[in-house]
Parts: structure tokens; sequence; C-alpha cells
């Protein structure tokens, strides 16, 4: 015949496991969804300190008025820049010998894959006011150069 103490001490046992297992079951869906919680905000913040470091890039390439220079701002815009060189109906090399710049980087700005400085800024914004005819004389006054 079993000892009852040891009959006892098991059945203590057993319920003692069975109560465990159901809190603990509770804290491992708790576990899961914190965890699936903490991959989703780690992914919030890759994407926001992606976006940050975009901003600071666009603002410390973006042209600053220098000092001694007036405060006037030149907006630049890439699909403006190809219509001006469609409308005086010039290729980018062209384009790139009047502002002082080569053709590539002409295709750049227009591509939004770089940024004028100060300096090409006004030298576009001049190329604004002018048509046709002045653009070829100053094409034939650079080539004869």
């Amino acid at each position: 015949m079993p000892n009852i103490a040891s009959v006892l001490k098991e059945e203590v046992v057993r319920l003692a496991r069975k109560e465990l297992k159901a809190a603990i079951e509770g804290l491992k869906k708790a576990v899961a969804a914190h965890r699936s919680e903490i991959v989703a905000l780690k992914r919030q913040v890759a994407s926001l300190e992606k976006q940050v470091a975009r901003d600071e890039k666009k603002r410390a390439t973006a042209p600053t008025p220098e000092a001694g220079e007036d405060s006037v701002t030149i907006r630049f815009s890439a699909k403006r820049l190809a219509r001006q060189r469609e409308k005086l109906g010039i290729s980018a090399a062209d384009m790139g010998l009047l502002l002082g710049v080569s053709a590539q980087t002409v295709y750049n700005w227009e591509a939004e894959k770089a940024r004028p400085r100060r300096s090409q800024l006004t030298a576009i914004a001049a190329l604004r006011g002018i048509g046709k005819r002045q653009v070829k004389a100053q094409l034939e006054a650079l080539n004869a150069q």
C-alpha cells in the first residue's frame, strides 16, 4: 500500500503544475503581443530616422544666401529647367555651355540627382528672360572663343 503522504504530495505537485500552466499561457500571449509591438515600433523608428536623414540632407544641400548677397531667393525646379531648355530649342550640352557646366551636370539637374549651386542658380535665372535669338547669339560667341 502506497504511503498517503507521497500520494498527497504528487497530487499537490500535479495541481500546482496545472495552475502554473494556466497562468503562464496568459503571460506567453502577452509576451508575444509585446514582441510584435516592439518590432513594429522598431520599424517605425527606422523609417522615421531615414526620413530625418533625408530631410537633413536636403536642408544641407539647399542653397543658402551668402553674406553680402541680396536676400532674394531663387527657386529651382528640374521640370522647369527641362521645359526652358526645350523652349529654347537647345541641347543639354549647349545649356551647359551657356551656364558654364557640363552636359552631364544639366542632365543630373533635370533628373533631380543634383541641385545647382547658388552661382549656377543665378545663371539659370538669367536665362529665363532671354529668347531663342539671344541664346543662339551667345552660343555663337562662346563657340567662337
